[in-house]
């Protein structure tokens, strides 16, 4: 009987504890972390955060008008030899293709007839953003492809995507000591690999585009 009565005479909490209580049972509610979460995201500071991250650069903007892609006559150089012609005509149809209508300078193709070889290949190097090097046996035997190679990484030393090396059908222990700084794309599937090859130019324009855009703020 002792222990009842005090039951019913128990004191209440008091208000202060109550709220102390309420707010501790809804913080550990997922429905209020999910509100806190709302709140804070639309903060002025994550909202700052968010604004100096780099925004996407879309097709269109690389293809605008006064987009630093036009600061060049082709948007990727293709260097092979001529036995792997085939194989490049199909990578550069593949890239025209594109939706972004990569601009390819292919040498049989477009290098000025009467003009000096080694003008051609230093021209197409210094007027393209991008410079592909499908290494093939043929490439490491070809004195104009190891001219065109070297001409690039004299242009770009540090790559900064800018040279793609693509090795077909050569062993690891045969790569260009040159390039072996540098990432290279192994040709297995060739669909893959002309995947990769325009991403990689894609990611070389987006970038450009977006530093052009950054230092004209």
């Amino acid at each position: 009987a002792g222990w009842f009565r005090r039951l019913l005479h128990k004191p209440k909490p008091s208000s202060v504890e109550s709220s102390l209580n309420a707010g501790c049972s809804a913080s550990s509610s997922p429905s209020s972390s999910s509100s806190s979460a709302e709140s804070s995201t639309s903060s002025p500071g994550m909202s700052l955060a968010r604004s100096v991250r780099p925004s996407p650069v879309s097709v269109s903007d690389i293809s605008a008008s006064g987009s630093a892609r036009w600061a060049k006559s082709y948007d990727v150089c293709i260097c092979h030899s001529e036995v792997d012609l085939e194989l490049v005509e199909e990578l550069v149809s593949y890239l025209e293709g594109q939706p972004e209508s990569f601009r390819c300078f292919l040498q049989l193709r477009d290098a000025v007839a009467g003009r000096a070889v080694v003008t051609e290949l230093c021209d197409a190097v210094q007027n393209s953003h991008c410079w592909v090097m499908l290494i093939t046996p043929d490439f490491l035997q070809d004195p104009w492809c190891k001219y065109q190679m070297h001409q690039a990484l004299a242009e770009a030393p540090m790559a900064n995507g800018r040279t793609i090396p693509v090795l077909k059908d050569v062993d690891r222990k045969d790569y260009p000591k040159e390039l072996r700084n540098l990432y290279y794309i192994y040709m297995a599937l060739k669909e893959n690999s002309f995947r990769q090859i325009r991403d990689t130019v894609m990611r070389y324009l987006q970038e450009l585009c977006r530093s052009s855009t950054s230092r004209t703020e």
